[in-house]
């Protein structure tokens, strides 16, 4: 390993993959489904990316990509996109150098607990309503069950639907704090988005583009969208060593959306995963609180000041 490696695994102890849909410049959109040959439980529409990624993966109820590499699918996802007249080229990032001829494996131990957090936003009311993100999640929440052993009650489902967690900001933030707590060493994670993804300008200088990519919560008039640097801080470095983590976005700029140091574009130009040079190591070690440790370190700074003013009070007498 060189350097470069050895400083990421000291910053990002899991084994985290993210396969998103396309480049930080393009952008997604819903897709008929029934042109991908889905299970397609609740409707016709769906996102671009999950679809051509369960076409390979889970046609006809059944599993399809047991033997596949990870170059495979993701060139096989391409081609899907490609035969339905999608510009979108998807990617794979990763915590970790992956050999892309190898086969692609979410469960890593079979042993270990399964986890899964599934979004889905419609935007049901508002401007730029979309139509697939719950089918979206209910197709790929039917593949957990059905090929990869998840169990419901492992699983928490966010939708505007009126029926599950309504997807804020705040419920997003506390179910990835929530899974990042509950994972052990040997589980597996799986966290899926479909929804609308955003660019904001950078504020500390870690992008070459000059833009932090984003996901969009259904209140983010309100609450704000949650940029990558987030995503980073309270879901990917705070995942414990040992643990598995797959995540599929799929949403608009999405290529990089969890900053992660290593990247294969399945454009037919690479063959192999290459290290992001530019990754910020600055911005991920060192780190002593961010998002949902937050909490830990304030509750630190309280013991400290608590020592401090048993110190102050002997040396006053008080």
């Amino acid at each position: 390993m060189s350097d470069f490696d050895d400083k990421v695994a000291e910053g990002i102890k899991a084994d985290v993959r993210m396969i998103s849909g396309c480049h930080d410049s393009q952008t997604s959109a819903d897709t008929n489904v029934g042109a991908f040959e889905l299970p397609n439980p609740a409707g016709r529409a769906g996102g671009a990316c999950t679809a051509a990624l369960l076409q390979v993966l889970y046609r006809d109820n059944e599993d399809t990509g047991r033997d596949l590499s990870w170059v495979e699918t993701l060139r096989q996802m391409r081609e899907n996109l490609e035969a339905q007249n999608y510009e979108q080229v998807p990617q794979l990032s990763s915590s970790r150098i992956i050999d892309m001829n190898e086969t692609m494996t979410v469960v890593e131990n079979p042993g270990g607990r399964r986890r899964a957090v599934l979004i889905g936003i419609n935007y049901v009311g508002q401007d730029g309503e979309l139509s697939g993100c719950h089918n979206d999640v209910l197709n790929i929440q039917q593949y957990l069950l059905n090929v990869l052993g998840f169990e419901e009650q492992d699983m928490e489902v966010l939708m505007d639907d009126g029926r599950n967690v309504e997807p804020t900001r705040a419920n997003i933030e506390s179910a990835f704090g929530d899974i990042v707590r509950k994972s052990q060493p040997g589980d597996t994670v799986w966290i899926h988005y479909s929804g609308h993804g955003g660019r904001v300008e950078d504020q500390d200088g870690d992008e070459e583009d000059g833009f932090d990519e984003t996901l969009i919560p259904v209140d983010f008039q309100q609450a704000g969208q949650i940029r990558d640097d987030d995503l980073l801080a309270y879901l990917v470095k705070p995942m414990a060593q040992g643990v598995t983590m797959t995540c599929l976005m799929d949403c608009c700029h999405s290529g990089t959306v969890l900053d992660l140091p290593y990247r294969f574009v399945a454009d037919g130009d690479h063959v192999e995963m290459e290290r992001n040079e530019g990754f910020d190591m600055g911005g991920m070690l060192g780190v002593a609180a961010v998002a949902f440790g937050a909490g830990q370190a304030i509750e630190g700074m309280c013991c400290l000041f608590e020592i401090l003013s048993d110190m102050m009070s002997m040396v006053l007498g008080d």
